[in-house]
């Protein structure tokens, strides 16, 4: 089982930027699936996006998409979420994530993935 660990959070104003980081720790045999998720205080748990270690193919929520990109970097074992132009509704723990790959799974739930970070807060200012 891997295990990963995010940083990069903080406070920035609406309009700016902030990259997370999300170091992976063991061996990833296979594929695997990357995600990243955030909490709103008193909401859910929300998609945010995710790759395939693998082949980088990605997606992502349509609230964040044309914003957001997540990255890998394989030979550093991290894989990053870019993000641009932020609003205050982004305002969130964001949790980095992952899970083997198996054909026909629903990546975009909380429950699909194994391993979790323990979050960084995100502040966005308006």
């Amino acid at each position: 089982q891997v295990h990963v660990k995010e940083n990069g959070g903080g406070l920035v104003q609406a309009g700016e930027s902030l990259r997370l980081s999300c170091a992976v720790s063991g061996r990833i045999f296979g594929d695997y699936m990357m995600g990243w998720f955030r909490q709103a205080l008193g909401k859910d748990y929300e998609f945010v996006a995710h790759m395939s270690w693998t082949s980088g193919v990605t997606d992502y929520s349509d609230d964040v998409r044309g914003r957001f990109t997540i990255s890998r970097d394989n030979a550093e074992n991290t894989f990053y979420l870019q993000m641009n132009s932020l609003r205050p509704e982004d305002t969130a723990v964001y949790y980095c994530a992952a899970t083997p790959w198996d054909y026909g799974g629903y990546y975009y739930v909380k429950s699909m993935f194994e391993s979790w970070g323990q979050g960084t807060q995100v502040t966005v200012s308006s």
